[in-house]
């Protein structure tokens, strides 16, 4: 089942990422995603096991960014890769045909290239820019994002600066759900932040 508020870690926020994760997951977020781009394998590893651990007495999948053969190592739930991380088919053969599998896509032409099997979800954006990702493509805005899930049959989440006041719209759009990063992680209560997201996304 595709869940409305799919939170991405952040490593530069004032809390853990355990913490960070727990707290989503307490707060309704469905999956958590562990990015961290220069943390080392071994730790990356020991921080994806010590994150399903925390996350899987609330039914929450830990989905590992980009490194797909810590993925493997560590049973992960899913995987997602950007555009530059590899042919999307590759790794899905690499990874068999069970683990929720996402790809990112900023463009109309990432669309028309996308493989006919193979892909779980998108992540759609950015939305806004965003400090959270510096090297992110040019933001898309919500008509990008409403365009872009209009072409494609796969579930899509927004992502890139999607915070308070976004749910809504994002729904109207299309969009399967949301992917977080700051609006969760530097709330000063990052479940309840979570919580209000959610509430946003059932109720307006």
């Amino acid at each position: 089942m595709i869940p409305p508020l799919y939170f991405v870690t952040d490593p530069g926020a004032p809390l853990s990422i355990p913490e960070q994760a727990e707290r989503a997951a307490r707060g309704g977020a469905g999956w958590v995603q562990l990015r961290h781009k220069t943390l080392g394998d071994t730790d990356f590893a020991d921080l994806a096991r010590t994150l399903i651990d925390r996350l899987t007495p609330f039914g929450v999948a830990l989905i590992v960014n980009d490194r797909v053969e810590i993925a493997r190592q560590v049973g992960a739930a899913g995987l997602h890769t950007g555009q530059g991380d590899g042919d999307p088919m590759a790794i899905r053969d690499r990874i068999g045909p069970d683990m929720i599998f996402g790809l990112s896509v900023e463009t109309d032409a990432q669309i028309a290239a996308l493989p006919e099997k193979g892909l779980s979800y998108l992540g759609v954006g950015p939305m806004r820019a965003t400090a959270s990702k510096p090297d992110h493509a040019p933001p898309i805005g919500l008509h990008g994002i409403a365009r872009i899930v209009a072409a494609t049959p796969l579930p899509c989440f927004a992502i890139g600066g999607v915070g308070p006041g976004d749910m809504a719209a994002l729904r109207r759009a299309g969009c399967a759900g949301a992917a977080v990063i700051s609006a969760i992680s530097r709330a000063a209560d990052p479940e309840a932040a979570a919580k209000a997201l959610i509430d946003e996304w059932t109720t307006t």
